[in-house]
């Protein structure tokens, strides 16, 4: 069985499409040649609009609930009539076949019906792993003692099996189906069981914010290694949406606002009160913002850009929360009124372009320049030629046609 579930060359495929819309709307390709490359690259798999994905979605999940709900009625009548002994068995056999059906389905419908993230094939996943998850999660504290349901679940010992087989669950379905939530799923769940284990420590709770930004670190560092290998298209999503998510949790383990609250929930205590190394979280509130956008911008990549600006806000929200300097309705005018002014005045400075930025749209910059290279692309090549393995379409990066008429 190959470790991919879906055909590699879709995602490749779908990339080049992609790259040649674009470069045909900057004029690099003439229609004739972006025909050319569609029929070279066939997308000869399924997946509708994102509309009719949603319903396909909604109707599978539906489906395979009540489909999990016969076979539960099936077993009951069946195998344990009248034995509420074995209620826990009937529960977890319906689990297991449940998990299992839904797997035989998937599989068989991505090979027959060539499904590619179409709705149908993400709700029979999720189902899949749904059910194999309770079953871990009920497997490991089926035995939990009395005293960690009164408190909070991540200081109990036997969690920490179920989020470790959990977490293995979920890396085996995103490295086989490169699904963007699965992905997400495994990496909170990593950074659970990392926070689960480090509770468990004497000081572990005043260690807890640094296990996890070292953790989210880590992480993108990971996530970058993995976007030199060869077959990155296939995870790009996934990649990508990690790459995000490492840099939103690695704020938010610094946050002073997160770091405080946290603290109180774990402490079961109705208010926060100070915490220790307190001017550490400040500092860290203050500046990761500030240099998540200066990373952005002179990496020009989007998602350090993007996340830097949004935690500014909470940056700023972690500071009215604690310190009210104004009134709220006050504040949010003078807020909104700074923001408008300086998106009005980026946006009039850069309207030539600066630094390597630019306000206008993609392939608006220079026409004549891209006139000139579709004609040369025109002369020299019918066909544009595959990218090379390390070539990245968005994320901060661009490419176009070179004066050799290459690729």
């Amino acid at each position: 069985m190959p470790v991919k579930a879906y055909n590699p060359r879709w995602a490749h495929h779908q990339a080049m499409w992609a790259a040649a819309n674009s470069w045909q709307k900057r004029r690099l390709l003439t229609e004739p040649q972006l025909a050319a490359v569609r029929a070279a690259y066939p997308l000869d798999y399924y997946r509708p609009n994102i509309f009719l994905r949603v319903t396909l979605f909604l109707f599978t999940g539906i489906g395979t609930l009540a489909g999990s709900g016969f076979l539960g009625l099936f077993l009951y009548e069946g195998l344990f009539h009248n034995s509420s002994s074995q209620e826990e068995l009937l529960l977890v056999a319906t689990a297991a076949l449940s998990a299992a059906g839904c797997l035989f389905i998937l599989e068989a419908s991505i090979r027959s019906s060539r499904l590619y993230h179409s709705g149908v094939d993400n709700a029979l996943l999720y189902a899949t792993l749904g059910w194999l998850l309770f079953l871990a999660l009920y497997v490991a504290t089926k035995n939990e003692p009395d005293i960690y349901y009164g408190g909070f679940l991540l200081f109990s010992p036997h969690i920490t099996v179920a989020l470790l087989l959990i977490l293995a669950l979920l890396l085996a379905a995103t490295i086989r189906y490169a699904d963007r939530v699965v992905a997400a799923a495994a990496y909170f769940t990593y950074l659970l069981f990392l926070a689960n284990c480090c509770l468990q420590l004497p000081g572990g709770r005043l260690l807890l914010p640094f296990v996890l930004m070292l953790a989210s670190g880590g992480a993108y560092l990971l996530v970058r290694r993995l976007t030199h290998r060869p077959d990155y298209l296939y995870y790009k999503p996934c990649l990508t949406l990690l790459k995000a998510l490492a840099l939103v949790t690695f704020y938010l383990g610094g946050n002073y606002w997160v770091v405080r609250e946290g603290n109180a929930l774990l402490s079961d205590a109705l208010a926060s009160s100070q915490i220790p190394f307190a001017w550490v979280f400040y500092v860290f509130t203050a500046t990761v913002p500030v240099v998540y956008v200066v990373v952005g911008l002179r990496r020009f990549d989007r998602i350090w850009l993007w996340v830097g600006l949004l935690i500014v806000g909470f940056s700023f929200f972690t500071l009215r929360y604690y310190r009210s300097l104004l009134p709220p309705e006050v504040a949010a005018t003078l807020a909104g009124s700074v923001l408008v002014a300086a998106m009005l005045w980026v946006a009039r400075y850069l309207r030539t372009p600066r630094h390597g930025l630019t306000a206008a749209p993609d392939g608006e910059e220079d026409n004549q320049k891209f006139n000139l290279e579709s004609l040369i692309v025109a002369q020299t090549a019918t066909v544009p030629q595959p990218v090379a393995p390390g070539f990245q379409f968005g994320g901060g990066s661009s490419g176009g046609g070179g004066a050799d008429g290459s690729f």
